[in-house]
């Protein structure tokens, strides 16, 4: 079960919880189908829970969501896209550790 602080994203949320986010975001484009998409969801769990308001942790599921998939060139998932201010400032395919992914969105605020 998901942190309850994880956002799913959608075309009709993301501008609101992503794009217009006053603290650093982390997006994780995944698939029910990816084994590695299996494997970092428990670290995401724990990174929510270690940043609380601090950051947001949203998901997209790319199957679902197609054209965030697009926007953003996915190839491959899981890929982890960091957010400040509405801009793009980091991308990451495949799995990161949790105080990888921490330090990286501290790093942000």
């Amino acid at each position: 079960m998901a942190h309850e602080s994880i956002v799913n994203l959608t075309s009709d949320n993301f501008a609101t919880e992503a794009e217009q986010a006053t603290v650093p975001v982390i997006i994780d484009f995944w698939s029910e189908h990816c084994g590695p998409c299996k494997m970092l969801s428990p670290v995401l769990d724990e990174v929510a829970a270690v940043l609380g308001d601090t950051a947001k942790v949203t998901k997209v599921d790319v199957m679902a969501h197609r054209d965030l998939a697009m926007r953003f060139g996915i190839r491959a998932v899981p890929t982890l896209i960091f957010m400040k201010d509405g801009e793009v400032k980091e991308t990451k395919t495949g799995i990161m550790m949790k105080d990888a992914i921490v330090q990286k969105l501290q790093s942000l605020a």
